[in-house]
């Protein structure tokens, strides 16, 4: 089994609606967002699914939410703007745009907030 993994970044404002505490006012961060995908087959390049596509997916989905206060873009509209749900928007928008048979691959998603801290979702 291969698993290969890459990350993309993005500066972003939000706030937590229903948290009591510093989280509940506006504030920023420099988000990393990863994205690993697994699989049993290397290509005839020898490599299980190019890092460059990878990244580049990963850098246009993370470009809808860079330099933007993350409560306005849906669905964060309506979902809570934490890690863990931009972890989950993250997998369920990749998994739109990867081809089939490496989007079933995809084994999770971590957004991480702080270089010591991430949240992660796989479903």
């Amino acid at each position: 089994m291969y698993t290969v993994s890459a990350r993309a970044h993005y500066d972003s404002a939000h706030f937590l609606r229903n948290y009591k505490g510093k989280c509940e006012r506006l504030h920023g961060h420099r988000y990393v967002v990863e994205a690993a995908v697994r699989t049993e087959r290397l290509n005839d390049s020898g490599i299980a699914f190019d890092f460059v596509e990878l990244k580049r997916h990963l850098r246009e989905i993370a470009g809808r939410l860079d330099h933007q206060l993350i409560n306005e873009i849906p669905p964060f509209d309506e979902w809570e703007t934490s890690a863990e749900n931009q972890a989950r928007w993250f997998y369920e928008e990749l998994r739109k745009v990867l081809p089939p048979e490496i989007a079933t691959g995809l084994v999770h998603t971590r957004v991480w907030e702080t270089p010591d801290q991430y949240a992660q979702y796989e479903p």
